[in-house]
């Protein structure tokens, strides 16, 4: 009976937003700019969190040191060539299609998606300020970092804003409609803070103070935000049927803000007391109780998330789409964040647990890419299962 629910409510949604194939397939093809994904930067975010976590070497294995180095550098140099790549015709279809972009925002599906543009920006910063000093200059490593926040936080904080406006002022079509897409402006503002801490070192202690100060108070949008989608995507879960396999991904989103928000909390609980003296080094420990708290419950959602998986892949399977590179960077945030409590805990178990999930990160990116070379093989790519529709005004 549930898969028949499940297969309702796909014909349902769906209803709201034609979907392509046959000649329809070809034609969107064709218009492959029009309909370029929002989401595509996706791709950006789940292969920069790897070169984060490679930089770190999970596990601390010095026979594995050169190994991780390589990867840190390849994957985010590799995150950089796909960001211009991606943001080009991002941004021309924004100049020549800016009617079909703004349909896209307005969508609750699609509209949140486009967060993943600052997104790819602030965690290629990230990346570039763990992996930069070791290959390039420390000054270079600064400039390159600062200039990419300069881009990305005001975006990041423009686009919470324009969709959180957008929902409050459009009716929601389906309550069905929740997703864990949602979750992808609040991870953005969370990851705000993990880009400033990176830059307090190179600014006066005024600058410093400044910084920190828009830590927390990023930190505390991103946060609370979460919060309160997660409890309209619990209510959707449990009075509603689960969303159709093609939203499936959406599911793995809840990991971003938790694991960001976990390192984002260790992070500023070690900045605190060198910015304001030794009054603040209580700091710390608050600090690092709050982000074991915010760490427990994204573990228990990693499991969640892959018995719900587990269910999908039983009742028919997921079909491939960009929303596939959900399954990497959420993935990636919780493996970092395991990596930071391990260390600061000192706990070998956590160290062994974070080596694991990123073996398991790598693999479904290795997964993810295969499937995406071999759409963009076939043509099928360009072809949206659920395109974007505005909501009822």
């Amino acid at each position: 009976m549930q898969g028949a629910e499940d297969k309702s409510d796909l014909d349902e949604l769906t209803s709201l937003r034609p979907t392509g194939s046959g000649r329809a397939a070809v034609q969107a093809e064709r218009l492959w700019l029009r309909d370029f994904h929002p989401g595509w930067f996706g791709a950006v975010m789940g292969t920069a969190v790897i070169g984060i976590i490679a930089s770190m070497n999970p596990g601390k294995f010095a026979s594995w040191a050169n190994t991780m180095r390589y990867i840190s550098v390849g994957a985010t140099v590799l995150a950089a060539a796909l960001f211009v790549v991606i943001a080009i015709p991002y941004l021309s279809r924004w100049l020549i299609h800016s009617g079909a972009a703004w349909k896209d925002m307005r969508d609750p599906v699609a509209g949140p998606l486009h967060g993943t543009f600052p997104g790819a920006i602030l965690v290629l910063a990230a990346a570039v300020a763990n992996v930069g000093p070791r290959e390039i200059s420390v000054g270079a490593t600064s400039d390159i970092v600062a200039g990419l926040a300069v881009v990305g936080v005001p975006l990041a904080l423009a686009i919470s804003l324009l969709f959180a406006y957008l929902l409050f002022t459009l009716d929601l079509p389906d309550v069905r409609l929740v997703n864990g897409g949602w979750f992808i402006p609040p991870v953005v503002t969370i990851i705000v803070p993990v880009v400033l801490l990176t830059l307090l070192g190179d600014v006066a202690h005024l600058t410093a103070r400044l910084l920190l100060f828009a830590a927390y108070a990023f930190w505390g949008i991103g946060f609370l935000l979460f919060l309160l989608v997660m409890g309209l995507l619990h209510d959707r879960l449990v009075t509603q049927a689960l969303p159709p396999a093609e939203m499936a991904p959406s599911l793995w989103i809840v990991l971003g803000p938790v694991g960001v928000g976990t390192s984002a909390l260790i992070g500023l609980g070690h900045a605190t007391p060198e910015i304001l003296g030794p009054s603040a080094a209580v700091m710390g420990i608050v600090s690092l109780l709050g982000a074991s708290i915010l760490w427990g419950f994204g573990a228990w959602w990693l499991l969640v998330a892959l018995m719900l998986l587990g269910r999908y892949i039983r009742r028919g399977g997921v079909p491939y789409g960009i929303g596939w590179w959900a399954f990497t960077f959420p993935l990636g945030a919780l493996t970092l964040a395991t990596v930071a409590l391990g260390r600061a805990w000192s706990l070998a178990a956590l160290a062994d647990i974070s080596l694991a999930m990123f073996v398991l990160l790598v693999l479904l990116w290795l997964i993810v890419t295969v499937r995406t070379l071999d759409s963009l093989a076939k043509g099928t790519l360009w072809v949206r299962t659920l395109p974007a529709s505005p909501p009822k005004t």
